[in-house]
């Protein structure tokens, strides 16, 4: 056997010396069993030296440059190890037989693994080293989520969702839960949406936070427009879910004009915040219709819940069982109406003090287990201050008594010590304020009702009998700030009673009063109104236009305010808006339409079916217009524009048309006084193409007190 080369110079003199003794060995041991402890010996010495060998190679190599020269002969053969560490056979090119050693050194051929071979083995293949990208923890978060969600689906257990929740932590990233929640439930059954707005309702203030939950309304309302791809009611079903959530009680009204600042102009957004609002948070009755619109968990009505509580209570005084009662409660799977519970329980508690003792237990009991939530605890007691008034009837000592259970609830912590309950801090005694507390309530029921119903006279005709007139400018002040936070129609409405108000009931001193209130509460009312200033000057300006307010009033109103607040600001944007060129037709058109339509939109659809009626339409097909364009508020157009078709082709079919309108309710007395004074301001005008303009007016006036469609106060000398 040839001795080695020296690769130019990389060998000592030692190794020279080792591998001499190494040849010398090997060709001793040649007929020794390579199994003998001496051969194996001998072989792990060969492996090391070859080994060593090996790095020489490379590292003379590298010197060349990687090239040949010098020492000519095959590269480097590298030695391969499997998985397990074990050193991977080589192939001997022929060199030796069974039971032999083969070549001491085959540096001529180089050796890999084919995998087209028989005795091919994966093992043996080197590691593959495969970067993956770090995961963030939102993107952690988010992966869990699905899991929780579907797991949700199938059992149902809020509890341990709730939980679930919990764990993940990032309290902050909570809004994606929302967003995802929803999202999946869009695409389901009406089970899973039901379950849905039960989970949200059940979280919400114990996994779930206000801001967190409005997040991810909005994050979904941006998101819409990619959801409606898949899901093709995407719109409809995402207002369902966010006027169920404003019934709910767990997103405030005002999120539905506060979320509009986040969506573009082309986003379908604005169609579900828009449906949301006017097709079902508007409709009669709505809150028990969208409770059940999923049929809900327990797919019984709001009544037979009602019935259920009111029935474990009464057995429960009965019997005493807290926990037969506990799970009776948990039974019903209403989490989202505990709160009628805890009313209920403390009302009967109220009315038989031997049971106020167990009524105490059981509400104790069910917040200890989490069977109640805190807010739904709360939300139950302020639905007892609201009626606690009423109780006192049948109860003398209700007040005394509630104000005892907030104590001792609070006290023992299963009531929120945050909880600020009017009828728990002493304020219930004081009759000039349980006095104005029942009159908000009732002016907020009244303005409510006003706003489904557009009847003015009734609405005058409850004041009166409420007789309080002292409290008017609360009442002007409830009216503004509830429409300042709703749609236009509602704001134009509000504009419309007030110079109804101006004229019938309230004086020119309580109106001022009532702004000027406004104006004090400005920064507050900001708070919850983000462009509440800009509508607040609105309503000032309309006032003015509507001679409900004098100029001078603005003067007085200013002189009352300190001269650098919000409302003085406010203040002198009104003087602006009302002294500006036009300013009268601009603000009698500031809230012209509700209904998404431009105010020119809307005149002319009045304009076009109003001529197709005069020219031989039916009555009927024309009322069904003038109902179908959902604008009661703006009927006022369609007096205003018939009076005047009857006066520009001498033909009074279109007072015909007016006189069924009114019969069906279709125009309101308030709408068609409003008409016929548009048209008598005009007159003026009207008289340079129509000569006899004031003797027809004249007439239709004459007609319309006849058959009942103004009101006894209008004149036509105001402005003649």
């Amino acid at each position: 056997m040839a001795s080695p080369r020296n690769d130019g110079g990389f060998l000592t003199q030692e190794q020279r010396e080792k591998l001499r003794i190494a040849v010398q060995n090997a060709e001793t041991l040649s007929l020794t069993s390579p199994r003998s402890p001496t051969g194996s010996t001998t072989s792990a010495l060969l492996q090391q030296y070859e080994l060593h060998q090996q790095q020489v190679r490379a590292a003379a190599a590298a010197a060349r440059g990687g090239g040949g020269g010098g020492g000519g002969g095959a590269g480097a053969r590298h030695a391969r190890r499997s998985h397990s560490g074990k050193a991977v056979k080589l192939k001997k090119d022929g060199a030796g037989g069974k039971g032999t050693w083969g070549r001491l050194i085959d540096a001529d051929t180089a050796t890999f693994l084919d995998r087209n071979d028989p005795n091919y083995d994966s093992d043996e293949e080197p590691y593959e080293l495969i970067e993956a990208p770090a995961t963030t923890p939102l993107e952690d978060y988010k992966k869990s989520l699905v899991t929780i969600i579907e797991e949700y689906f199938s059992t149902g257990d809020v509890k341990q969702t709730g939980s679930d929740l919990k764990e993940l932590g990032y309290d902050d990233f909570h809004r994606y839960f929302v967003k995802k929640l929803v999202s999946m439930a869009m695409d389901r059954h009406d089970k899973e949406k039901e379950m849905v707005s039960v989970l949200l309702s059940s979280l919400y203030g114990d996994g779930l936070s206000s801001t967190q939950i409005k997040l991810g309304f909005v994050m979904l309302l941006q998101a819409v427009d990619d959801l409606a791809v898949d899901i093709p009611d995407a719109v409809d079903v995402l207002a369902l879910f966010i006027a169920r959530a404003v019934v709910d009680d767990i997103l405030p009204p005002a999120f539905l004009n506060k979320a509009k600042g986040s969506l573009t102009e082309s986003s379908k957004g604005l169609q579900v915040l828009q449906i949301a609002a006017k097709s079902y948070l508007s409709a009669p009755h709505h809150a028990e219709l969208l409770e059940r619109r999923w049929g809900g968990s327990t797919h019984i009505t709001v009544e037979e819940v009602k019935r259920r509580i009111t029935d474990l209570l009464k057995e429960y005084i009965k019997n005493g069982d807290t926990a037969e009662a506990c799970r009776c409660i948990r039974e019903l799977a209403v989490p989202f109406f505990h709160h009628e519970v805890v009313k209920r329980a403390v009302t009967l508690g109220m009315e038989s003090p031997a049971a106020e003792t167990l009524i105490v237990k059981l509400l104790k009991e069910a917040s200890e287990e989490g069977l109640i939530s805190s807010s739904q605890m709360v939300k139950g007691f302020s639905r007892i201050v609201e009626s606690l008034d009423d109780l006192s009837l049948d109860i003398p000592s209700a007040k005394s008594q509630f104000q005892t259970l907030v104590s001792k609830a609070v006290s023992e912590g299963w009531l929120d010590s945050s909880y600020e309950s009017s009828g728990a801090n002493g304020s219930v005694q004081d009759d000039d304020h349980e006095k104005l507390r029942r009159y908000k309530r009732e002016a907020v029921s009244m303005i409510h009702e006003y706003f489904l119903s557009d009847d003015i006279p009734e609405l005058i005709r409850t004041l009166k009998e409420l007789g309080l007139p002292e409290y008017n400018p609360v009442f002007i002040k409830k009216l503004i700030t509830i429409a300042m936070d709703r749609k236009n129609r509602e704001k134009e409405m509000a504009s419309v009673l007030l110079s109804s108000l101006s004229m019938e009931l309230f004086s020119s001193e309580d109106i001022v009063k009532g702004f000027i209130m406004l104006l004090e509460s400005a920064e507050d009312t900001a708070l919850d109104i983000l462009d509440a200033s800009d509508e607040l000057g609105l309503f000032l300006a309309r006032a003015v236009i509507d001679d409900v307010l004098a100029p001078l009033n603005l003067d007085e109103i200013g002189s009352i305010l300190p001269p650098k607040c919000s409302g003085a600001e406010t203040l002198n944007m009104a003087r602006s808006l009302a002294s500006a060129r036009h300013a009268g037709e601009r603000l009698l058109r500031c809230w012209g339409g509700g209904t998404g339509w431009a105010v020119e939109d809307a005149k002319d659809k009045i304009t076009k079916l109003l001529e197709e009626y005069e020219s031989g339409g039916d009555v009927g097909e024309a009322c069904k217009c003038i109902r179908e364009m959902g604008m009661p508020f703006f009927n006022h157009e369609v007096v205003k524009k018939a009076l005047v078709m009857a006066m520009e082709k001498k033909k009074e079919c279109t007072l015909s048309l007016l006189h069924e309108c009114f019969g069906e309710g279709i125009i309101t007395i308030n709408q068609m006084t409003k008409g016929f004074s548009r048209v008598r301001d005009g007159l003026d005008d009207l008289a340079l193409d129509i000569p006899d303009a004031r003797e027809k007016f004249l007439s239709y006036v004459e007609h319309g007190k006849k058959n009942g469609w103004l009101v006894p106060s209008f004149g036509v000398a105001a402005s003649t």
